[in-house]
């Protein structure tokens, strides 16, 4: 049974619908962290529908777009309301986000964030937060045009996307390919985000966990337990995930300098810290673009250290966490590989996308930088630190993999 989402009608989408007797205008304006679908649940259409009505090619949204939207039925009014709305408290769990929260309680993330002088997005478990009105309180919707319903294949079910997933990772786990995933949600493109919903046929591939080896009881008081170093590893990063200091891991492995290297095993006390990520809004091409080349070019001639992510030197991909967090951009430090699945292919780049090369000193992804245009990108050369380089060189010709943006 189709589930109907009711969901508030912000300001910004009534003041988009004017009325002048019987007849509308049907238009809406693109807000930050608006999608074609979003706005087709909105307005009770779908995205095909969206994209003919608008001559749209691809998914890409920008800001103050203006789209037409299906008229095929009148909108609701909005509802005059002079009582102030009451508010009540929330506490943040596990796995919420501004966005999920507002959703839940019929409220927009700016009002949020308003209402609790937050100046980022960034919320953590266990944080009170004020929310106004009550959990489903929305208008009730238009009634929907009347459409042909697509019979899905018997056999299938619905998955909502999680942090972290891609459309290879969810064909992997329901035994499909990536073809039949966009046929069947009538995907143009890989983009994709989290909480939305694919159709997926059959049943997740069931994983048995390998059961953890007996831990042998510690021969020192305090516990310790062993971490095997990957690529992008520091001492310094190491310690902060443990909660020891550099000194103190360097002197229970009996090291005398900082130099690491993958596959090394540690010893390390007390367990990993859970840390959640924050979940990422998505970024619209424009002032972060130029504000993430201002800040890469600003540390060009910087040398190349692997592993490093400050100003003493960065490899490829710690110098795309510097910049992105400098810009503006909070993420997390990841590799390359890391930065590839948080990003989506675009087929035709901007200046601030991401380019991205493979088989260089591993197989598979292993190298990034960023797109200036005229062929030109910024990167973390292991020669000649920061500096910019041209994708007509044959090497990089042999390596590209292709041109990629933030979520």
């Amino acid at each position: 049974m189709k589930k109907t989402i009711v969901r508030a009608v912000s300001t910004a989408a009534f003041l988009s619908t004017v009325y002048a007797g019987s007849a509308y205008a049907s238009t809406h304006t693109v807000e930050k962290g608006d999608s074609l679908w979003k706005i087709a649940s909105k307005y009770q259409t779908t995205v095909s529908e969206l994209k003919s009505l608008n001559n749209l090619n691809s998914d890409l949204l920008q800001v103050n777009q203006k789209l037409k939207v299906s008229a095929a039925a009148e909108p609701a009014k909005p509802v005059t309301n002079t009582t102030a709305p009451s508010t009540t408290t929330y506490v943040v769990k596990s796995g919420d986000y501004l966005g999920k929260i507002a959703k839940q309680f019929s409220t927009s993330v700016a009002e949020l964030k308003s209402l609790n002088g937050l100046n980022s997005d960034m919320i953590y478990v266990g944080q009170t937060l004020k929310v106004s009105g009550n959990v489903g309180a929305a208008p009730t919707p238009p009634t929907p045009p009347v459409e042909t319903p697509v019979t899905p294949p018997a056999d299938s079910s619905v998955y909502t996307i999680v942090n972290g997933d891609t459309l290879g990772k969810i064909g992997l786990q329901f035994k499909m390919s990536v073809a039949e995933l966009k046929q069947l949600n009538g995907l143009n493109s890989d983009r994709i985000y989290v909480g939305q919903k694919l159709k997926v046929t059959g049943k997740a591939v069931e994983v048995t966990p390998t059961p953890a080896p007996p831990v042998a009881p510690p021969v020192q008081s305090e516990k310790t337990s062993e971490y095997t170093i990957k690529s992008g590893d520091t001492l310094g990063g190491i310690s902060l995930k443990f909660n020891m200091t550099v000194q103190k891991l360097k002197e229970i492995n009996g090291l005398n300098s900082d130099k690491i290297f993958v596959g090394q095993k540690l010893k390390v006390s007390g367990e990993a810290a859970v840390v959640t990520p924050p979940v990422v809004e998505p970024v619209t091409v424009g002032e972060f673009a130029t504000d993430f080349i201002n800040v890469a070019k600003s540390v060009m001639g910087t040398p190349y250290v692997w592993g490093g992510s400050t100003l003493n030197g960065f490899d490829c991909s710690g110098f795309i966490y510097y910049v992105a967090n400098k810009a503006g951009y909070k993420i997390g430090r990841y590799s390359a590989e890391g930065y590839y699945s948080r990003t989506y292919y675009v087929d035709q780049p901007k200046p601030g996308d991401l380019v991205f090369f493979e088989n260089t000193y591993k197989k598979g992804i292993s190298h990034l930088g960023i797109y200036l245009g005229n062929n030109e990108f910024l990167h973390a050369d292991e020669k000649r630190g920061v500096s910019i380089a041209n994708l007509s060189n044959p090497y990089y010709t042999a390596h590209f993999d292709g041109f990629k943006r933030f979520y």
